[in-house]
């Protein structure tokens, strides 16, 4: 999952980095408005954690421009406002979920998975191919019932792989979604982390390499 993190006090913008890093996700961060507005442009993020009181541009505006423009990323709304007027606005404007802060930071991850599983996006609470089953939210990977001891990027690799069965997914576009801004794209970082993973799926194969497109999970 691609998160972009829009906040201004640079301590908790990092922090929360961190700790949906942690949690398996690739993360960029932004400190005001107008820069999530261009990193929008240019990438397709799952999720925008939006700060509603942001300077330069102010969070209701970036959120309108992201719901005016067709977007797909969905949006979660923090804010040090958090009384009821005030959820009900952000959530008019387009929010597709609003928390005040400070705000637990387990529940922040649950919201964030919360939305990409509603009506229009693809993840259900649990992906399946086979006797592979794979929990996004507990982080829980395990085929014939055995654990698989898949690290965050492997994990979040067959997480993208799973959520279009049988669709070839580009090398591209798993760097897109799976690593983060600081990714070097001419790497072999998607590959080296295939190999890796299938070697721990075990047989037979579950993953296919479709040459020069990408990647599918076997019919």
């Amino acid at each position: 999952m691609r998160v972009l993190v829009v906040e201004d006090h640079a301590k908790l913008a990092m922090t929360m980095a961190t700790g949906l890093r942690r949690a398996g996700m690739a993360v960029d961060v932004v400190f005001d408005g107008k820069d999530a507005v261009e990193r929008l442009a240019i990438t397709a993020y799952d999720v925008v954690v939006l700060d509603r009181d942001l300077p330069g541009l102010h969070g209701d505006d970036v959120c309108k421009m992201i719901v005016a423009g067709g977007s797909p990323s969905r949006v979660v709304m923090l804010t040090a406002a958090g009384a009821v007027e005030d959820r009900v606005e952000g959530l008019g404007i387009g929010a597709d979920d609003y928390l005040p802060k400070p705000c637990d930071f387990t529940e922040l991850v649950a919201r964030i998975r919360a939305v990409v599983r509603r009506p229009g996006a693809s993840l259900p609470p649990t992906l399946s191919h086979g006797d592979l089953q794979l929990d996004p939210s507990h982080r829980v990977a395990t085929r014939a019932g055995r654990p698989l001891p898949l690290n965050p990027k492997e994990f979040a690799v067959l997480e993208v792989l799973l959520t279009a069965p049988g669709v070839v997914v580009s090398a591209e576009e798993i760097l897109e979604h799976v690593w983060d801004e600081e990714a070097d794209p001419f790497s072999q970082a998607v590959r080296t982390t295939v190999s890796r993973l299938r070697a721990k799926l075990g047989d037979p194969p579950i993953i296919e390499t479709v040459a020069k497109a990408g990647y599918r999970i076997a019919g």
